[in-house]
Protein backbone atom coordinates (compact mmCIF):
# COMPACT_ATOMS: atom_id res chain seq x y z
CA UNK A 1 0.00 0.00 0.00
CA UNK A 2 1.79 3.42 -0.88
CA UNK A 3 1.59 5.99 1.32
CA UNK A 4 3.26 8.08 -0.39
CA UNK A 5 0.98 11.35 0.14
CA UNK A 6 0.45 11.08 3.37
CA UNK A 7 4.03 11.16 4.55
CA UNK A 8 4.73 15.13 4.19
CA UNK A 9 2.15 15.51 7.19
CA UNK A 10 2.62 12.22 9.02
CA UNK A 11 5.55 11.87 12.52
CA UNK A 12 5.04 8.61 11.18
CA UNK A 13 6.67 8.23 8.52
CA UNK A 14 9.56 11.34 8.56
CA UNK A 15 13.01 9.59 8.25
CA UNK A 16 14.31 9.12 11.48
CA UNK A 17 11.04 7.28 12.49
CA UNK A 18 11.04 5.24 9.46
CA UNK A 19 14.64 4.05 10.03
CA UNK A 20 14.24 2.88 13.61
CA UNK A 21 11.07 1.40 12.62
CA UNK A 22 12.51 -0.38 9.73
CA UNK A 23 15.45 -0.95 12.62
CA UNK A 24 12.93 -2.86 14.92
CA UNK A 25 10.96 -4.55 12.86
CA UNK A 26 14.39 -6.13 11.56
CA UNK A 27 15.68 -7.11 14.74
CA UNK A 28 12.67 -8.45 16.21
CA UNK A 29 11.38 -10.42 12.61
CA UNK A 30 12.49 -13.73 13.64
CA UNK A 31 9.92 -14.03 16.53
CA UNK A 32 7.18 -12.06 14.22
CA UNK A 33 7.34 -14.35 11.43
CA UNK A 34 8.23 -17.88 13.31
CA UNK A 35 5.26 -19.77 12.76
CA UNK A 36 3.51 -16.78 10.92
CA UNK A 37 0.57 -17.45 8.68
CA UNK A 38 1.52 -16.62 4.75
CA UNK A 39 -0.71 -13.34 4.57
CA UNK A 40 0.93 -12.14 7.45
CA UNK A 41 4.62 -12.69 5.83
CA UNK A 42 3.38 -11.07 2.94
CA UNK A 43 2.10 -7.89 4.82
CA UNK A 44 5.63 -7.71 6.60
CA UNK A 45 7.91 -8.10 3.25
CA UNK A 46 5.77 -5.42 1.78
CA UNK A 47 5.69 -3.59 4.80
CA UNK A 48 9.32 -3.41 4.81
CA UNK A 49 9.92 -2.95 1.08
CA UNK A 50 7.46 0.39 1.27
CA UNK A 51 10.23 1.53 3.98
CA UNK A 52 12.94 0.60 1.98
CA UNK A 53 11.79 2.96 -0.66
CA UNK A 54 10.74 5.27 2.03
CA UNK A 55 14.18 5.56 3.32
CA UNK A 56 15.72 5.84 -0.39
CA UNK A 57 13.62 9.12 -1.09
CA UNK A 58 14.86 10.18 2.41
CA UNK A 59 18.45 10.06 1.06
CA UNK A 60 17.77 11.61 -1.89
CA UNK A 61 16.59 14.79 -0.31
CA UNK A 62 15.34 15.75 2.78
CA UNK A 63 17.29 13.56 5.52
CA UNK A 64 19.51 15.91 7.09
CA UNK A 65 22.55 15.62 9.57
CA UNK A 66 22.55 12.79 11.70
CA UNK A 67 19.12 11.35 10.40
CA UNK A 68 21.21 10.46 6.81
CA UNK A 69 23.08 7.76 8.72
CA UNK A 70 20.47 6.55 10.35
CA UNK A 71 18.33 6.00 7.42
CA UNK A 72 21.67 4.69 5.27
CA UNK A 73 22.30 2.21 8.09
CA UNK A 74 18.44 0.82 8.08
CA UNK A 75 18.55 0.78 4.42
CA UNK A 76 21.48 -1.21 4.47
CA UNK A 77 20.37 -3.63 6.83
CA UNK A 78 17.19 -4.21 4.87
CA UNK A 79 19.40 -4.99 1.80
CA UNK A 80 21.54 -7.46 3.83
CA UNK A 81 18.03 -9.43 5.16
CA UNK A 82 15.67 -9.21 2.29
CA UNK A 83 16.31 -10.42 -1.35
CA UNK A 84 17.27 -7.53 -3.31
CA UNK A 85 19.89 -7.46 -6.21
CA UNK A 86 23.68 -6.91 -6.11
CA UNK A 87 23.47 -3.72 -7.89
CA UNK A 88 21.06 -2.29 -5.32
CA UNK A 89 23.17 -3.72 -2.39
CA UNK A 90 26.11 -2.15 -3.52
CA UNK A 91 24.39 1.21 -3.70
CA UNK A 92 22.99 0.87 0.21
CA UNK A 93 25.96 -0.11 1.14
CA UNK A 94 27.89 3.25 -0.49
CA UNK A 95 25.73 5.94 1.04
CA UNK A 96 25.74 4.29 4.22
CA UNK A 97 29.84 4.08 4.40
CA UNK A 98 30.12 7.50 3.02
CA UNK A 99 27.58 8.69 5.55
CA UNK A 100 29.62 7.13 8.27
CA UNK A 101 32.84 8.17 6.97
CA UNK A 102 31.34 11.84 7.30
CA UNK A 103 29.88 11.61 10.19
CA UNK A 104 32.20 9.40 12.50
CA UNK A 105 35.50 11.80 12.93
CA UNK A 106 39.14 10.18 13.56
CA UNK A 107 38.95 9.63 17.21
CA UNK A 108 35.40 7.87 17.53
CA UNK A 109 33.29 10.97 18.01
CA UNK A 110 30.63 12.03 16.39
CA UNK A 111 30.31 15.33 14.12
CA UNK A 112 27.44 17.00 16.39
CA UNK A 113 29.59 16.37 19.31
CA UNK A 114 26.77 14.49 21.28
CA UNK A 115 28.26 12.49 23.54
CA UNK A 116 24.58 10.64 23.45
CA UNK A 117 25.12 9.80 19.35
CA UNK A 118 27.75 8.18 19.61
CA UNK A 119 26.42 5.90 22.50
CA UNK A 120 23.15 5.19 20.30
CA UNK A 121 25.38 5.05 17.05
CA UNK A 122 27.32 2.11 18.62
CA UNK A 123 23.95 0.12 20.14
CA UNK A 124 22.82 0.13 16.07
CA UNK A 125 26.61 -0.71 14.13
CA UNK A 126 27.27 -3.26 16.66
CA UNK A 127 24.01 -5.27 15.11
CA UNK A 128 24.76 -4.31 11.76
CA UNK A 129 28.52 -5.87 12.44
CA UNK A 130 27.09 -9.40 13.43
CA UNK A 131 24.67 -9.30 10.80
CA UNK A 132 27.40 -9.19 8.20
CA UNK A 133 29.05 -12.34 10.11
CA UNK A 134 25.71 -13.96 10.10
CA UNK A 135 25.38 -13.82 6.46
CA UNK A 136 29.08 -14.79 6.48
CA UNK A 137 29.80 -11.51 4.70
CA UNK A 138 33.23 -9.72 4.95
CA UNK A 139 32.10 -6.08 6.93
CA UNK A 140 33.14 -2.89 5.21
CA UNK A 141 36.16 -1.77 6.70
CA UNK A 142 34.76 1.64 7.48
CA UNK A 143 32.66 -0.06 9.97
CA UNK A 144 34.53 -1.64 11.67
CA UNK A 145 36.98 1.45 12.16
CA UNK A 146 34.29 3.57 13.47
CA UNK A 147 33.09 0.86 15.97
CA UNK A 148 36.79 0.74 17.03
CA UNK A 149 37.29 4.39 17.72
CA UNK A 150 33.49 4.92 18.34
CA UNK A 151 34.39 2.57 22.00
CA UNK A 152 37.21 4.38 23.49
CA UNK A 153 35.34 7.34 22.85
CA UNK A 154 32.85 6.66 25.08
CA UNK A 155 35.37 5.50 27.92
CA UNK A 156 37.30 9.33 27.35
CA UNK A 157 33.92 10.78 28.38
CA UNK A 158 32.77 8.54 30.96
CA UNK A 159 32.77 9.69 34.53
CA UNK A 160 33.96 7.01 38.06
CA UNK A 161 30.04 6.51 38.71
CA UNK A 162 29.93 5.27 35.02
CA UNK A 163 27.92 8.51 33.50
CA UNK A 164 28.54 10.38 30.57
CA UNK A 165 29.20 13.99 30.67
CA UNK A 166 27.22 16.07 29.67
CA UNK A 167 28.26 17.91 27.15
CA UNK A 168 26.25 19.02 23.70
CA UNK A 169 22.70 16.87 24.36
CA UNK A 170 23.80 14.49 26.86
CA UNK A 171 21.38 14.01 29.37
CA UNK A 172 20.81 10.37 31.87
CA UNK A 173 23.24 7.27 31.28
CA UNK A 174 21.92 4.55 30.58
CA UNK A 175 23.75 1.79 32.39
CA UNK A 176 22.58 -0.86 30.36
CA UNK A 177 23.64 0.34 26.79
CA UNK A 178 26.60 1.34 28.01
CA UNK A 179 27.42 -1.85 29.62
CA UNK A 180 26.01 -3.46 26.33
CA UNK A 181 28.63 -0.99 23.98
CA UNK A 182 31.30 -1.73 26.67
CA UNK A 183 31.35 -5.95 26.24
CA UNK A 184 32.66 -5.21 22.77
CA UNK A 185 35.63 -3.40 24.35
CA UNK A 186 39.31 -4.52 22.96
CA UNK A 187 40.78 -6.05 26.07
CA UNK A 188 43.48 -4.33 28.06
CA UNK A 189 42.12 -1.11 26.19
CA UNK A 190 43.15 2.06 28.05
CA UNK A 191 41.39 5.09 27.62
CA UNK A 192 42.65 7.88 25.48
CA UNK A 193 42.85 11.54 27.09
CA UNK A 194 42.62 13.63 24.13
CA UNK A 195 39.83 14.17 21.50
CA UNK A 196 41.22 16.51 19.09
CA UNK A 197 38.65 15.53 16.46
CA UNK A 198 35.54 16.16 19.02
CA UNK A 199 36.91 18.58 21.11
CA UNK A 200 37.20 16.92 24.60
CA UNK A 201 40.00 16.28 26.74
CA UNK A 202 40.27 14.19 29.66
CA UNK A 203 42.61 14.76 33.12
CA UNK A 204 43.43 12.10 35.74
CA UNK A 205 44.52 11.59 38.65
CA UNK A 206 44.19 9.06 41.90
CA UNK A 207 40.42 8.93 42.39
CA UNK A 208 39.86 12.41 40.61
CA UNK A 209 39.11 13.46 37.19
CA UNK A 210 38.33 16.06 34.96
CA UNK A 211 36.37 16.16 31.01
CA UNK A 212 36.68 19.63 29.32
CA UNK A 213 34.86 20.83 26.10
CA UNK A 214 37.50 22.45 23.98
CA UNK A 215 35.48 21.92 20.48
CA UNK A 216 33.87 25.22 18.79
CA UNK A 217 30.21 24.21 17.62
CA UNK A 218 29.71 21.28 14.79
CA UNK A 219 28.67 22.40 11.01
CA UNK A 220 25.13 23.79 10.95
CA UNK A 221 23.67 20.85 9.36
CA UNK A 222 24.46 19.02 13.05
CA UNK A 223 24.30 21.37 15.61
CA UNK A 224 20.31 20.87 16.52
CA UNK A 225 21.10 19.87 19.95
CA UNK A 226 24.57 21.08 20.35
CA UNK A 227 25.40 23.09 23.34
CA UNK A 228 26.78 26.89 23.95
CA UNK A 229 29.64 25.12 26.52
CA UNK A 230 32.53 26.60 25.48
CA UNK A 231 35.39 26.02 27.63
CA UNK A 232 32.91 23.86 30.00
CA UNK A 233 34.04 21.54 32.41
CA UNK A 234 32.92 18.14 34.84
CA UNK A 235 34.86 16.80 37.47
CA UNK A 236 34.65 14.18 39.87
CA UNK A 237 35.97 12.28 42.70
CA UNK A 238 35.89 8.62 42.86
CA UNK A 239 32.09 7.58 42.01
CA UNK A 240 31.18 10.90 42.57
CA UNK A 241 30.50 13.63 40.66
CA UNK A 242 31.24 17.38 42.54
CA UNK A 243 30.96 19.63 38.84
CA UNK A 244 28.67 19.23 36.18
CA UNK A 245 26.91 20.47 33.09
CA UNK A 246 22.84 21.00 33.63
CA UNK A 247 22.51 18.39 31.13
CA UNK A 248 19.53 18.08 28.63
CA UNK A 249 15.98 17.68 29.22
CA UNK A 250 13.91 15.43 27.61
CA UNK A 251 13.00 16.09 23.70
CA UNK A 252 9.49 16.82 24.75
CA UNK A 253 10.29 19.53 27.09
CA UNK A 254 11.24 22.22 24.07
CA UNK A 255 11.63 25.59 26.38
CA UNK A 256 13.53 23.78 28.85
CA UNK A 257 15.77 22.21 26.44
CA UNK A 258 16.82 26.11 24.99
CA UNK A 259 17.53 26.90 28.78
CA UNK A 260 20.35 24.07 29.01
CA UNK A 261 21.50 24.90 25.62
CA UNK A 262 23.06 28.66 27.06
CA UNK A 263 26.25 29.24 28.13
CA UNK A 264 24.89 30.02 31.95
CA UNK A 265 24.01 26.27 31.77
CA UNK A 266 27.54 24.82 32.02
CA UNK A 267 30.31 25.26 34.07
CA UNK A 268 32.15 27.71 32.36
CA UNK A 269 32.63 31.53 32.40
CA UNK A 270 29.86 33.60 31.08
CA UNK A 271 29.89 37.36 30.01
CA UNK A 272 26.91 39.61 30.64
CA UNK A 273 24.97 36.09 30.84
CA UNK A 274 25.49 35.64 26.90
CA UNK A 275 26.21 32.36 25.51
CA UNK A 276 29.38 31.92 23.32
CA UNK A 277 27.69 30.70 20.65
CA UNK A 278 24.42 32.09 19.25
CA UNK A 279 21.67 29.92 18.73
CA UNK A 280 18.57 30.18 16.88
CA UNK A 281 15.14 30.15 18.72
CA UNK A 282 12.68 27.19 17.54
CA UNK A 283 10.55 29.92 16.55
CA UNK A 284 13.31 31.08 13.90
CA UNK A 285 12.07 30.80 10.32
CA UNK A 286 15.62 30.31 8.50
CA UNK A 287 17.59 28.04 11.02
CA UNK A 288 15.21 27.06 13.80
CA UNK A 289 17.49 25.48 16.85
CA UNK A 290 20.40 25.67 15.08
CA UNK A 291 24.01 27.44 16.17
CA UNK A 292 24.70 30.16 13.64
CA UNK A 293 27.24 32.03 15.28
CA UNK A 294 30.10 31.03 17.76
CA UNK A 295 33.80 30.31 18.40
CA UNK A 296 35.81 30.40 15.39
CA UNK A 297 38.96 29.98 17.08
CA UNK A 298 40.26 26.96 19.77
CA UNK A 299 43.50 26.76 21.07
CA UNK A 300 44.15 23.89 23.39
CA UNK A 301 47.49 22.87 24.90
CA UNK A 302 48.07 19.56 27.41
CA UNK A 303 51.31 20.01 29.54
CA UNK A 304 53.29 18.73 32.84
CA UNK A 305 53.92 20.85 35.31
CA UNK A 306 55.87 20.02 38.72
CA UNK A 307 52.49 19.61 40.34
CA UNK A 308 50.58 17.47 37.87
CA UNK A 309 48.35 17.48 34.33
CA UNK A 310 47.37 20.57 32.60
CA UNK A 311 45.17 22.16 29.96
CA UNK A 312 45.27 25.70 28.53
CA UNK A 313 42.88 26.27 26.28
CA UNK A 314 40.85 29.48 24.54
CA UNK A 315 38.09 30.29 22.52
CA UNK A 316 37.11 33.64 21.17
CA UNK A 317 33.40 33.36 21.06
CA UNK A 318 32.84 36.99 22.44
CA UNK A 319 35.23 38.01 20.71
CA UNK A 320 32.96 39.97 18.48
CA UNK A 321 30.43 41.43 20.51
CA UNK A 322 33.03 42.22 23.61
CA UNK A 323 36.32 42.14 21.89
CA UNK A 324 37.52 39.50 24.46
CA UNK A 325 39.40 35.99 24.32
CA UNK A 326 38.79 33.87 27.39
CA UNK A 327 41.11 31.65 28.31
CA UNK A 328 40.95 28.98 30.66
CA UNK A 329 43.54 26.84 32.55
CA UNK A 330 43.12 23.93 34.76
CA UNK A 331 45.44 21.89 36.42
CA UNK A 332 44.38 18.35 38.43
CA UNK A 333 47.23 17.83 41.00
CA UNK A 334 49.07 14.43 40.82
CA UNK A 335 47.15 12.80 44.13
CA UNK A 336 44.21 14.53 42.51
CA UNK A 337 43.45 15.82 46.12
CA UNK A 338 43.27 19.70 44.22
CA UNK A 339 41.61 21.47 40.63
CA UNK A 340 43.17 24.46 40.26
CA UNK A 341 41.83 26.79 37.72
CA UNK A 342 42.22 29.86 36.08
CA UNK A 343 40.23 32.29 33.91
CA UNK A 344 41.15 35.36 31.82
CA UNK A 345 39.87 37.56 29.60
CA UNK A 346 42.40 39.07 26.99
CA UNK A 347 41.29 41.44 24.49
CA UNK A 348 41.82 40.40 21.56
CA UNK A 349 43.55 42.30 18.62
CA UNK A 350 40.81 43.87 17.16
CA UNK A 351 39.44 45.13 20.24
CA UNK A 352 42.88 46.78 21.08
CA UNK A 353 42.09 49.69 18.59
CA UNK A 354 38.85 50.41 20.12
CA UNK A 355 38.52 54.09 21.43
CA UNK A 356 39.10 54.16 25.43
CA UNK A 357 35.29 54.90 25.76
CA UNK A 358 34.50 51.57 23.91
CA UNK A 359 36.73 50.13 26.11
CA UNK A 360 35.53 51.17 29.33
CA UNK A 361 32.05 49.96 28.94
CA UNK A 362 30.94 48.09 32.02
CA UNK A 363 30.56 44.31 31.19
CA UNK A 364 30.30 41.54 33.86
CA UNK A 365 31.92 38.12 34.00
CA UNK A 366 30.11 35.28 35.64
CA UNK A 367 31.94 32.22 36.32
CA UNK A 368 29.73 29.53 37.27
CA UNK A 369 30.34 25.56 38.51
CA UNK A 370 27.30 23.88 38.72
CA UNK A 371 27.38 20.56 41.45
CA UNK A 372 25.85 17.75 41.41
CA UNK A 373 22.49 17.00 43.03
CA UNK A 374 24.07 14.98 45.56
CA UNK A 375 26.25 17.89 46.57
CA UNK A 376 26.12 19.54 49.37
CA UNK A 377 27.04 23.09 49.95
CA UNK A 378 27.83 26.03 52.55
CA UNK A 379 29.91 29.19 52.09
CA UNK A 380 32.16 29.68 54.74
CA UNK A 381 31.36 32.10 58.22
CA UNK A 382 34.51 34.50 56.66
CA UNK A 383 32.65 33.84 53.00
CA UNK A 384 36.00 33.66 51.16
CA UNK A 385 34.99 29.77 50.53
CA UNK A 386 32.17 27.26 49.89
CA UNK A 387 32.75 23.85 51.63
CA UNK A 388 31.09 20.73 49.58
CA UNK A 389 29.90 17.82 51.51
CA UNK A 390 29.78 14.16 49.30
CA UNK A 391 27.35 11.44 50.09
CA UNK A 392 30.65 9.50 50.87
CA UNK A 393 31.80 11.84 53.43
CA UNK A 394 34.39 12.89 51.30
CA UNK A 395 34.74 17.58 52.10
CA UNK A 396 35.71 19.85 49.71
CA UNK A 397 36.25 23.67 49.87
CA UNK A 398 36.27 25.84 46.91
CA UNK A 399 38.21 29.29 47.03
CA UNK A 400 38.63 31.99 44.07
CA UNK A 401 41.58 34.19 45.34
CA UNK A 402 40.40 37.89 46.37
CA UNK A 403 36.98 37.54 44.92
CA UNK A 404 33.91 36.57 47.02
CA UNK A 405 31.99 33.20 45.66
CA UNK A 406 28.06 32.73 46.29
CA UNK A 407 25.96 30.14 46.22
CA UNK A 408 22.76 29.81 43.39
CA UNK A 409 20.00 27.88 42.45
CA UNK A 410 20.29 25.88 39.42
CA UNK A 411 18.95 23.08 37.98
CA UNK A 412 19.93 19.56 37.10
CA UNK A 413 18.39 18.14 34.01
CA UNK A 414 19.94 14.45 33.56
CA UNK A 415 18.48 12.82 36.34
CA UNK A 416 17.02 9.22 35.58
CA UNK A 417 14.00 10.36 36.96
CA UNK A 418 13.80 14.18 35.62
CA UNK A 419 14.65 17.87 36.50
CA UNK A 420 15.93 18.62 39.86
CA UNK A 421 17.07 21.25 41.81
CA UNK A 422 20.55 21.57 42.58
CA UNK A 423 23.20 24.63 43.60
CA UNK A 424 26.20 26.42 41.76
CA UNK A 425 28.82 28.32 42.70
CA UNK A 426 28.71 31.54 41.40
CA UNK A 427 32.16 34.03 40.92
CA UNK A 428 31.00 37.42 39.90
CA UNK A 429 33.19 41.07 38.38
CA UNK A 430 34.23 43.55 35.73
CA UNK A 431 35.15 42.00 32.51
CA UNK A 432 37.76 44.02 31.65
CA UNK A 433 40.82 43.38 29.63
CA UNK A 434 43.76 41.22 31.69
CA UNK A 435 40.86 40.48 34.38
CA UNK A 436 42.38 37.13 36.20
CA UNK A 437 40.65 34.79 38.22
CA UNK A 438 42.29 31.72 40.19
CA UNK A 439 40.17 29.28 41.92
CA UNK A 440 40.56 25.58 43.61
CA UNK A 441 38.68 22.79 44.44
CA UNK A 442 40.91 21.26 47.47
CA UNK A 443 40.14 18.20 49.23
CA UNK A 444 39.98 18.78 53.27
CA UNK A 445 39.04 15.78 54.12
CA UNK A 446 42.12 14.04 54.49
CA UNK A 447 44.01 17.01 54.04
CA UNK A 448 43.09 19.01 57.03
CA UNK A 449 41.59 21.90 57.10
CA UNK A 450 45.21 23.99 57.75
CA UNK A 451 46.31 22.68 54.36
CA UNK A 452 43.75 24.24 52.28
CA UNK A 453 45.77 26.96 50.68
CA UNK A 454 44.43 30.03 49.12
CA UNK A 455 43.60 29.82 45.71
CA UNK A 456 45.86 33.49 44.73
CA UNK A 457 48.91 31.45 45.73
CA UNK A 458 48.35 28.56 43.33
CA UNK A 459 50.86 28.48 40.37
CA UNK A 460 49.98 26.77 37.66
Amino acid sequence: MERRGQEADDPAFEPMVTARRMLCFLAHSPTLLEGAPPEFYDGFMAALAQGAKALSRALEGPARGTERLLCALALLEFCLCAEVGADVQSEAKKAFTRELERQILGDGGHIGRNPKTVLDLALDLLPLRQLYAARGMKPPQPLLGAINRMIPMLRLLQHGDGSLALFNGMSATDPGELATVFTHEARGAVPPLDAPDSGYRRMTAPGALAIIDVGAPPPLEFSRVAHSGALAFEFSLGSERVVVNCGAPAAQHEAAREIARASAAHSTLVIDDQSSSQIEPLSSKANPGLIVAGPREMRVERRRSRRGEVIEAAHDGYKERFGLIHERILALTQDGSRLIGQDRLVAAESAKKKDAKDESAAHEFSARFHLHPSVGAAPQADGRGIELALPSGARLLFEAGGHTPRLEESIFFAAPEGARKTTQIVVAGPAKPSMRLRWTFTRIDDLGDEDSGDAGGDSI
